[in-house]
């Protein structure tokens, strides 16, 4: 049992999360999520609004006069407007109460009403019979205490970053159904640091719970960039996610009007068909045999070759690559077959993205158990339209159209539980640092990362090559990163006749003993017939 010593020692979010775990008693995650996540928000928007509403009571300078009560006051602020009931205060103070439920449901409904951006968005799950008054009130007690006292705690920031944990703790109880709605942190950071998403239009066409949007503006905050210089613009397919995303960038304080949710789904509907974005980044679901394919066979995104109906990876790709701008870059998580597939024309179709488009920078392949909801290896695509010649979006990238950077991380990570592994900073670190490397002059000084001289690119036996297109050509252009970034330094002297001979007599030694115990066991039944 933990001392009250190591519970204070432990983050405030494992602490709360430890708590509402507990409360959860026989509700399903995928359930309790909601009820959870729900009541974070509603401390947010709550506690924002609060702080406005005290400015215009107190009624000092801009606010002489103001009305506490004029929705027009928070409109011009960015912040949502809270009816009395829908309080933060007032829920709490009836906590205890046995209609508690419903009055959570009916705040969820005057906000929704008073608030377009969040029409259809909560929740109304907290009246519910499996959901006894006794563990809401206990939820709503526990909600309101995060670091009860510290002006930090009505901050978006902390209320955000216990949120994001939530989201991640949830995906791993619900396991491969929280993969649907969830990309693990570790590869959303890889992805968002391989890119360098400074300014410009930001673009995730799957967009799940929102996670590639948030570490956007993180990754802007923590370079000392100005989060107001990016827009993004999603699309989600299921209505219970696209919920959660709202509700996940809301809390963050980011513009989420452009992220929209039909049931279609990006491929029959496209929300963004004019939009050519800075960057894509994206997670979409591995394989996808129903991607309504035959519907879709003249379709103009279709430029490097019409996918198969049986699989949408391709379309994927395409997809992305066609909502680029001319200086667009993309960095995409796919099922690692897709590096090598040759039916149903996928292998016409790399070619051309190779040799036609010119438009693959980097691979990754990724290491085993990262993700949640599958088991199928992965790797990360990222794709550049402009490999030639200068992006002014990211800086001054040297002429890369004749090259391929390869990037083997399947030895990296670490596990976090027996099921799932996860990238450290470190690891982060030491891919985004290769690529980066590869991709910018030698010398490079880079800003935002304190002025940085970047050292010359290095190819690393076991982990990284650049390889020529000739060379990709000359495997039948197969984007494995194993087949060009050869054996590590201490492999090198790896004899395959010597290891062969002897596994194959360590093979035949087995069948000589296992044929002896054959015989012994014949020898012994027959002894017992006697």
């Amino acid at each position: 049992m933990a001392t009250q010593k190591q519970q204070q020692s432990e983050p405030l979010e494992k602490q709360l999360w430890k708590a509402a775990d507990k409360l959860r008693k026989n509700i399903d995650a995928a359930e309790y999520k909601h009820i959870v996540l729900g009541l974070i928000f509603l401390k947010y928007i709550s506690d924002s609004f609060e702080q406005h509403f005290a400015k215009l009571q107190h009624g000092q300078g801009e606010y002489a006069g103001a009305d506490p009560e004029d929705k027009d006051e928070y409109a011009a602020e960015n912040v949502f407007f809270v009816p009395q009931n829908a309080r933060w205060s007032y829920l709490q103070a009836n906590a205890r109460q046995p209609e508690i439920g419903k009055m959570v449901d009916a705040a969820m409904d005057a906000i929704e009403a008073e608030n377009a951006s969040l029409k259809g968005v909560l929740p109304k799950v907290f009246a519910r019979d499996n959901l006894d008054p006794a563990s809401l009130g206990e939820l709503i007690d526990l909600v309101g205490n995060i670091a009860l006292g510290d002006a930090k705690s009505r901050s978006a920031d902390v209320l955000g970053h216990v949120f994001e944990y939530f989201l991640g703790e949830f995906a791993l109880a619900e396991g491969k159904q929280g993969g649907q709605f969830y990309t693990p942190r570790s590869v959303v950071e890889l992805l968002v640091e391989m890119l360098e998403p400074y300014n410009g239009r930001v673009f995730d066409p799957c967009c799940g719970s929102g996670g590639m949007f948030v570490q956007s503006e993180k990754f802007i905050a923590d370079h000392q960039g100005k989060v107001n210089d990016i827009s993004i613009y999603g699309q989600e397919s299921n209505q219970t996610t696209w919920r959660l995303a709202k509700m996940n960038l809301a809390i963050r304080g980011i513009e989420a009007s452009q992220v929209k949710w039909n049931n279609e789904g990006s491929f029959l509907n496209d929300a963004h068909k004019d939009l050519k974005a800075d960057y894509i980044i994206a997670n979409p679901p591995f394989n996808v045999s129903d991607w309504s394919g035959e519907l879709l066979r003249n379709d103009g995104r279709w430029q490097f070759g019409v996918p198969p109906a049986g699989n949408a990876n391709f379309a994927w790709l395409q997809h992305f690559i066609y909502h680029l701008n001319p200086t667009g870059q993309a960095g995409v998580v796919l099922a690692k077959g897709a590096l090598t597939s040759k039916t149903s024309g996928e292998g016409d179709m790399r070619k051309a993205l190779i040799e036609q488009g010119n438009v693959i920078d980097c691979i990754v392949n990724l290491p085993a158990k990262l993700f949640l909801n599958t088991q199928i290896p992965a790797a990360l695509w990222f794709m550049s339209r402009n490999r030639g010649s200068n992006n002014p979006n990211t800086g001054k990238f040297r002429n890369r159209s004749n090259e391929i950077l390869f990037i083997d991380a399947r030895n990296l990570g670490h596990l976090i539980n027996r099921r799932t592994k996860e990238l450290s900073h470190e690891d982060i670190k030491q891919i985004t640092d290769t690529y980066h490397n590869w991709r910018n002059p030698p010398d490079t000084v880079i800003p935002a990362k304190a002025g940085i001289h970047l050292p010359p690119y290095e190819d690393i036996p076991g982990f990284c090559a650049s390889v020529s297109l000739e060379r990709v050509k000359e495997l039948d252009y197969v984007l494995t990163p194993g087949r060009y970034v050869g054996l590590p330094d201490d492999e090198d002297d790896f004899n395959f006749a010597e290891r062969f001979n002897a596994l194959k007599a360590e093979f035949e030694a087995q069948l000589v003993e296992e044929e002896k115990l054959n015989k012994a066991i014949a020898e012994n039944l027959a002894r017992v017939k006697l």
